[in-house]
């Protein structure tokens, strides 16, 4: 009994552990993240003083994949959302002092999911297809419903038996990529292209069909492949060298969180190489990246958010709840980049009108 009692105190340990170093080491959001996992008195998002506390009152587990500008917006709107709906309902939803970040690491990523079900969340909110998956495998007995946010094919990746009818205790957002589309901006923006650079991490399973998909339209189109991968910054890093040094015309990234990860360790490399890089969601433009592509991250953590609010405020099954597909109508375009590779702005706009496609514009924003 005693050789018990120890296991479970250094699990109890390993665990409190791991969720104060993730939390500590975690960046984005909106500031209000506690450096500890289990507390006796939960907050809301911002201070106590700023927070109303209603009677009815529930713990939100927030679990991002890793810190980067896509994953930290999705993670500021989705807190933002929830506090506004807690006003509107005349709830409290408590995420501050259960809202973790995995860092990238799965050991890590399962030491949080298991805090979260030691401190009896009333939902668990993961962010990106890998943050899912590991939720979901080390909570498959605690019976706590998960609203999943930015996973791009969730019946391939095993997350739902079917969008319109989940099957299961998970449902939530997903950004799949219009790959085509993206395929369109580049020959739209440069006809004469001959060969295009793929850049992503084989890790990832949201980056695989993407990556088949440009492999196929590409192929019709009679234009060369240049395919490169890593696993973290420093091989992301090098599989640019290379694609510059294979003299491509421009790169594509999907939703991949890898290089995401990487984008401002890579984005000068490109811009001095005069090398557009395409990726599949508009953070990557904000990180230097030439063209971002894909949905709005502001909007799909607003409707992660209501997705959460109709299942604890209004009951709502997951097992019957639709997927929610988010759209893209934008190109968000880095002027900074723009001009450092020699591209015209205002032909751009022309060429991507042709597409139905509006240009938003940003600059790059470092440490987003």
């Amino acid at each position: 009994m005693k050789k018990t009692n120890m296991l479970k105190k250094t699990l109890t340990l390993a665990l409190s552990l791991a969720m104060t170093l993730s939390l500590a080491a975690c960046g984005g959001g909106n500031g209000s993240q506690s450096s500890g996992g289990s507390v006796s008195q939960p907050k809301g998002g911002g201070s106590s003083a700023q927070q109303p506390v209603h009677e009815k009152a529930y713990k939100v587990g927030i679990v991002k994949f890793t810190d980067h500008a896509s994953l930290n917006q999705i993670e500021d709107s989705l807190q933002a959302e929830l506090d506004r709906l807690g006003g509107e309902l005349g709830v409290t939803f408590y995420y501050a002092d259960y809202t973790a970040c995995g860092q990238g690491d799965g050991s890590t990523l399962q030491a949080i999911a298991a805090q979260m079900v030691a401190d009896q969340v009333d939902v668990i909110v993961p962010i990106a297809t890998p943050a899912v998956q590991t939720t979901m495998a080390t909570t498959e007995d605690a019976g706590i419903p998960i609203i999943f946010s930015a996973v791009s094919d969730p019946i391939k990746d095993g997350i739902v038996a079917d969008l319109n009818a989940p099957g299961g205790k998970a449902t939530g957002t997903s950004d799949a990529l219009n790959t085509e589309m993206v395929m369109e901006l580049m020959l739209a923006a440069n006809p004469d292209i001959q060969k295009v650079g793929l850049l992503y991490s084989k890790s990832e399973s949201a980056s695989t069909k993407p990556v088949e998909e440009a492999k196929a339209y590409l192929a019709a189109k009679g234009i060369a492949v240049e395919e490169k991968t890593g696993t973290n910054t420093n091989e992301i890093s090098s599989a640019v060298d290379a694609l510059v040094a294979a003299k491509v015309d421009a790169i594509f990234t999907p939703t991949d969180n890898t290089v995401q990860s990487a984008e401002l360790a890579i984005f000068e490399k490109l811009q001095d190489a005069k090398i557009p890089h395409y990726g599949g969601a508009d953070s990557f433009a904000l990180n230097g990246a030439f063209c971002g592509y894909g949905v709005d991250y502001v909007q799909l953590g607003q409707a992660t958010a209501k997705m959460v609010a109709e299942l604890l405020v209004n009951g709502a099954d997951p097992a019957s709840t639709p997927v929610q597909i988010m759209t893209a109508e934008n190109a968000v375009i880095n002027t900074e980049t723009c001009a450092a590779i020699g591209m015209d702005l205002d032909q751009l706009k022309s060429a991507f009108s042709t597409l139905g496609i509006n240009i938003i514009e940003t600059t790059t924003k470092q440490g987003f």
